[in-house]
């Protein structure tokens, strides 16, 4: 492994300025981020292979005043996030935070708990288990609610309960409406893309310290345990709706593409308490995360966010979500739900105002400056988002991705584009020694820029490869946003020591056995290669017992439909099995021979299909063509 280099001087200049300009005087957030501690975290969470899946004693140098190489407010945020443990939030709700990228909520009822979101692994889902049985005593779970369908809230379910104890209707689900599509589509369908950029987004690969990973302004990173699903028995359709579990009122308010396309937050009225899901958190969150997304709706999101202050505002004394810390009293929590509504708003209304006038997605992200009473506001501050990308991700939104000018409508590919722009700037040695002295003079961004068509121009150009990676960690080194730092210091890391994949997988089997039929033949389509299909044609049935349904699937042209009307005529191959073992397909069952799939007809079709088909590349170039 390469060495990191230290802080430039106009990287130090920086930090010392943010120092002087920004309320670190305000320390409200520490006294609520500690508050409630019931026990700390005292061991790594193991897979039980012994694997090390989690281990947040790995940021104890998130401590004292920032050093050089991190932003100092960034460094504010890892420091507050890191802190982990079991928490009282009020008196029969827990939390245990710090375990992994979220958190898990635990609600206790008559008898037993209710456990709102269940983080992201089975494995660190089970140890937060046993964190709170050990002090709460070993209660039994009545119900699991997830908030949203982003993996970090489901995927560690089976580390609370079984398929079995959902099956015997001892545990409900309860989960909004829209979940169980929207959690697997984003999983599958683009999940070997998102999962590559997620590991740039979340620092997987980078060592933990000063000039690493020091946590993604969110949650610190990625737990690399195992993912599962358990679907829900109970779907959420309505704001209002009200549930008794255990003796607990459960209340929901939907909101619906906001943070994640199905999302719901629900308020506990017994206990005064909101849980805001992902709606309300200590930064700005993302309108477009870098690791690819649909762009979301911050028009909608301060909608919601006006309709919680005006359902549960006149009562509500304490605010908690599925990342970060509480917070306490009614006028603050006001304040607080208040100041993210104005935040999405102001950022919504202004992106458009200046569309409207004509300037670009980057023109705009270069002028909107937040008002100041939300920008002295920490939980406005872009530790996850950022005001940046995500004007850029409203603009993209109204406008897609073509800003009106044509010299942008047909442009070279970035390989093509490198190879012209290094030969016009004088050839790669000239434009590396121009670029070296814009780096010593601080202009980071403009380096990053040349230099990057030297790379991709000449791959193998060492003095560009070497000074782009320079330049991507000062760019780190300098982010206030924590998923910036990582992809710049991720980027160095790749330009000097090579590529390291996706750490974390999470199109795991529960996910996969979870797809419907459709959703199933859609993911076997987006991996035909389209040209070696072109003069290939075949039909297969696929006969489903338990629900006395049959598809005919059709390849043509390059592109595999499916119908589920009546078809005429026979198709190639018939396959007949059930909704369940359907799935297997997806795990190599083409091939002939999956278990629970009887085939009928010409095998062979199924292998000229397989042979058809081109999976993802979980490795694939980033900083490099």
């Amino acid at each position: 492994m390469s060495t990191p280099k230290p802080a430039t001087h106009a990287i130090v200049q920086q930090q010392a300025g943010l120092l002087a300009s920004l309320p670190f005087s305000d320390t409200r957030d520490f006294d609520d981020v500690s508050r409630g501690l019931v026990a700390t975290i005292d061991e790594p969470v193991l897979a039980a292979d012994g694997t090390v899946v989690w281990d947040n004693s790995t940021y104890a140098f998130v401590e004292g005043d920032a050093p050089d190489t991190v932003n100092p407010s960034l460094w504010r945020q890892s420091q507050l996030v890191a802190t982990g443990g079991l928490f009282e939030v009020v008196p029969g709700i827990y939390q245990v935070r710090g375990m992994d990228l979220s958190n898990t909520t635990l609600v206790e009822g008559d008898e037993g708990i209710i456990v709102i979101d269940t983080l992201l692994s089975q494995e660190t889902g089970a140890a937060a288990l046993a964190l709170y049985r050990k002090h709460r005593g070993d209660r039994p779970v009545k119900a699991v609610v997830y908030t949203h369908s982003h993996v970090d809230h489901f995927g560690g379910v089976k580390g609370f309960v079984s398929q079995e104890d959902v099956d015997s209707g001892a545990v409900k689900v309860f989960a909004p409406e829209g979940f169980t599509e929207h959690a697997i589509s984003e999983n599958v369908y683009a999940g070997t893309a998102m999962g590559r950029r997620a590991g740039y987004m979340y620092g997987a690969a980078l060592s933990r310290g000063p000039e690493g990973g020091v946590g993604a302004g969110l949650g610190q990173t990625t737990s690399t345990g195992t993912v599962t699903l358990i679907e829900p028995t109970d779907i959420i359709t309505t704001t209002g709706h009200e549930v008794v579990v255990d003796g607990v009122r459960l209340m929901f308010q939907m909101a619906p593409d906001t943070e994640a396309p199905a999302e719901l937050l629900v308020y506990l009225p017994d206990f005064k308490a909101l849980c805001t899901a992902e709606d309300a958190t200590h930064t700005f969150h993302n309108l477009l995360t870098l690791r690819g997304a649909v762009v979301r709706d911050p028009h909608g999101w301060s909608r919601y966010l006006t309709e919680s202050i005006d359902l549960f505002g006149d009562e509500v004394e304490v605010v908690f979500a599925s990342h970060h810390w509480p917070m306490w009293g009614n006028e603050r929590v006001v304040e607080f739900l208040s100041l993210q509504r104005d935040l999405y708003a102001y950022v919504h209304d202004q992106t458009l105002r200046l569309l409207n006038k004509g300037l670009t997605g980057p023109e705009i992200a270069e002028k909107i400056v937040l008002p100041p009473v939300l920008e002295n506001a920490w939980s406005s501050h872009g530790y996850y988002g950022s005001l940046n990308h995500n004007i850029k991700a409203i603009y993209q939104r109204y406008l897609g991705w073509f800003d009106g000018n044509p010299a942008h409508l047909w442009e070279h590919v970035p390989v093509e584009k490198a190879k012209r722009y290094v030969e016009f700037m004088g050839g790669a040695d000239a434009v590396v020694s121009k670029a070296q002295a814009s780096f010593d003079a601080g202009d980071f961004r403009w380096v990053a820029e040349v230099v990057n068509h030297v790379v991709f121009a000449e791959p193998d150009h060492q003095g560009g490869r070497t000074l782009l990676a320079d330049t991507y960690e000062q760019l780190g080194y300098g982010a206030e946003n924590g998923t910036w730092r990582d992809f710049f210091l991720s980027g160095a890391m790749e330009l000097r020591d090579g590529q390291f994949g996706t750490p974390t997988v999470t199109n795991a089997p529960d996910v996969f056995a979870a797809l419907t039929p459709e959703m199933l033949f859609d993911a076997i389509a987006i991996q035909i290669n389209g040209p070696k299909a072109w003069d290939e044609k075949l039909s297969l049935d696929v006969v489903l017992t338990d629900i006395d349904t049959r598809y005919r699937l059709t390849l043509a042209n390059g592109v595999l439909t499916y119908s589920a009307a009546p078809q005429r005529g026979d198709a190639d191959v018939t396959l007949t099995t059930t909704r369940r073992q359907l799935p297997a397909l997806a795990a190599g069952g083409l091939g002939g021979g999956a278990a629970g799939i009887q085939v009928d007809g010409d095998a062979s079709v199924l292998s000229r299909l397989a042979g058809l088909l081109d999976p993802g590349d979980d490795n694939f170039a980033i900083v490099t063509p």
